[in-house]
């Protein structure tokens, strides 16, 4: 270990490298403190994803602190994990971030369980031991004994040499830049981390604010070759596909939605439609314990809200609820919708496609010509969410089984709450370039990252890393 000897700060890129999931980046001071920015789970990689999320590269148990700048799964899915080896630090985050991770963190507890439960079945009819899940609801509960929830623009001392801010990145409920000064021989030290940075109209959320300058840079690239069609557009384009697969198919529009800030965000422009007398007389049914607990918690942080949304409540005091509108917990009443042959509105998740009773909607309604599958957000390459919008494809298999693929498969991506490579490029505008040593792009695939480098250093952006698993810089 280099301790005292260690002549210069480090940070080594473990997750989010080249890839959009799994998001983790160590740094080790000088006087080596170990600082965590996230610890996100891997996600979408089929039979690699264990190992991946397994293979942390560090000792939980050495870790002082944990910043994280968001609540989603591929940001912090794996704190239990890392408490169950032993980590005892403190995890930093927002406050609306500590409330989301309070009930995402249990959920995928819950997730573990059942998918190791159906696991060891198989094992054990093979003569082969059961094994653990990666972590249980009990470490995700304990874990959440570490969190600090900060409010925004504070300024909050971690020790006497590490302090951090967090400002609004406008990605998600809570989502923040985490903004570090660190004392380093003497000098101040500033990094930012972007976390994921969203866009500048929200439909919900106050926009994404400009954050202090910094001698190094550690940004987000996920839509970085990409622009995303005009907000107005996709609204209209959602009225459109209800419209076309509701009423005149009499079928069942099925939305594959992260359960945290998609749904919310498309409940409420449902909401709107609904309001303006614009949404046909169907049901909408939204089948997630996640999104109607995370509904709740949004309810409760009205500080993040934009001021379209604080215009609204006052004509409307649930904008994330109308008459025609359900939220599903009950198993049961979800495999009623199996039944349900009247035309609906079904949002479930995951987003990408990769759990939860999304798959089993998805499974009972992609062969029906008069079914819409609606992919509203960014699927990585590997998940079923992309596979399933191949060109011209016939037959998927889901569950082990092979579907005919006669639903029309259609997407909205402007629903993404990820911004785009100018909508990006103009977030990080309020960084003076000259006074940036070194910037790092990471939670991209790698063409992608490719092409934003170049945007970035058509803008001033210099000496611009893209890093891989495992590497390690001196700063």
């Amino acid at each position: 270990m280099w301790f005292a000897n260690q002549r210069t700060m480090k940070i080594k890129f473990i997750g989010a490298a080249r890839e959009v999931t799994g998001s983790k980046h160590l740094i080790t001071t000088i006087e080596g403190k170990k600082i965590l920015l996230d610890c996100g789970m891997f996600q979408g990689k089929g039979m690699e994803t264990d190992t991946m999320n397994k293979n942390l590269m560090f000792d939980p148990a050495t870790i002082d602190y944990l910043i994280l700048s968001h609540a989603h799964i591929d940001h912090s899915g794996l704190i239990p994990y890392i408490y169950k080896l032993g980590f005892r630090g403190s995890v930093v985050c927002t406050n609306a971030t500590r409330d989301l991770c309070a009930i995402m963190l249990a959920d995928s507890g819950h997730i573990q369980e059942l998918d190791n439960k159906w696991f060891n079945k198989k094992r054990l009819s093979q003569g082969l031991k059961p094994v653990e899940p990666i972590y249980s609801v009990q470490d995700t509960e304990k874990c959440m004994e570490l969190f600090i929830g900060v409010a925004y623009d504070r300024r909050f001392q971690i020790n006497d040499k590490i302090n951090v801010k967090f400002t609004n990145s406008g990605h998600m409920l809570g989502s923040a830049v985490v903004n570090l000064e660190l004392i380093e021989n003497g000098k101040k030290v500033h990094l930012a981390f972007t976390g994921d940075i969203g866009r500048p109209h929200n439909r919900i959320l106050h926009p994404p604010t400009a954050f202090p300058q910094c001698d190094y840079l550690i940004a987000e690239s996920t839509y970085g070759d990409r622009l995303h069609p005009e907000e107005k557009e996709s609204e209209e384009d959602l009225l459109k596909i209800v419209v076309e697969t509701c009423v005149n198919n009499s079928g069942k529009l099925i939305i594959p939605s992260f359960s945290i800030g998609r749904t919310q965000e498309i409940v409420f422009v449902l909401n709107n439609l609904y309001n303006k007398g614009l949404l046909p007389k169907i049901d909408v049914f939204v089948d997630s314990p996640l999104s109607v607990n995370a509904t709740e918690v949004f309810k409760m942080h009205t500080e993040c809200m934009n001021d379209e949304v604080k215009q609204v409540l006052k004509y409307d005091d649930d904008p994330f609820g109308f008459n025609s509108l359900h939220y599903i917990k009950n198993v049961d009443e979800s495999k009623a919708l199996n039944d349900h042959d009247k035309p609906c509105i079904i949002i479930s998740s995951s987003g990408m496609l990769e759990a939860g009773r999304i798959k089993h909607h998805v499974a009972n309604n992609v062969s029906n010509w008069r079914n819409t599958i609606l992919i509203v957000g960014y699927c990585s390459p590997t998940s079923l969410g992309a596979r399933i919008q191949e060109p011209g494809l016939r037959h998927i298999s889901i569950f082990g089984e092979i579907h005919e693929v006669n639903a029309r498969i259609a997407k909205i991506e402007a629903f993404s709450g990820h911004g785009d490579y100018n909508e990006m490029k103009s977030f990080l505008s309020c960084q003076d370039t000259k006074l940036n040593k070194k910037t790092f792009l990471v939670h991209g695939e790698y063409p992608v990252q490719q092409f934003y480098q170049k945007e970035l250093e058509a803008v001033g952006f210099h000496d611009i890393e893209i890093p891989e698993a495992g590497e390690e810089f001196e700063l």
